[in-house]
């Protein structure tokens, strides 16, 4: 049994099309209060790179001179990041999975022009305790 698609996140692709959201739990933690571990299907990434736009590079130069924040960079971060968790929920699901434990993201920037966000954990199958049959 799936955990409720109250854990799917909106996420748009840059033309603002809405993609498939699968019900895939996505948790920092290693276990989910009140469900048991049925299978682990192993390690699952999601990998995102992004070419920063020249405006962005232009606001972000003045930002350093006179302070503030970057806010084209923190936006490029933001959807670089949910759509490394939306990629991730597309391989834990393609794999069987419902849920993913342990999630991490890891990021590097490329060439001083190109930002790479990885979110990584592992796919599993839960369901609540109690509501299969013991084996």
């Amino acid at each position: 049994m799936p955990p409720s698609d109250q854990y799917a996140v909106q996420t748009y692709a840059p033309g603002d099309e809405p993609q498939h959201q699968p019900a895939v739990l996505v948790s920092t933690m290693d276990y989910v209060p009140g469900f048991e571990i049925v299978s682990t299907f192993g390690e699952v990434f999601g990998l995102v790179v992004r070419s920063r736009n020249m405006f962005s590079n232009i606001g972000a130069s003045f930002r350093t001179v006179f302070g503030g924040e970057a806010r084209g960079y923190t936006q490029l971060l933001s959807d670089t990041r949910n759509e490394a968790v939306h990629r991730l929920r597309l391989e834990a699901e393609a794999l069987g999975g419902n849920a993913v434990l342990s999630m991490r993201f890891d990021t590097g920037v490329f060439a001083d022009v190109m930002n790479e966000v990885a979110a990584y954990g592992t796919a599993v199958l839960i369901r609540p305790i109690g509501s299969g049959t013991d084996e």
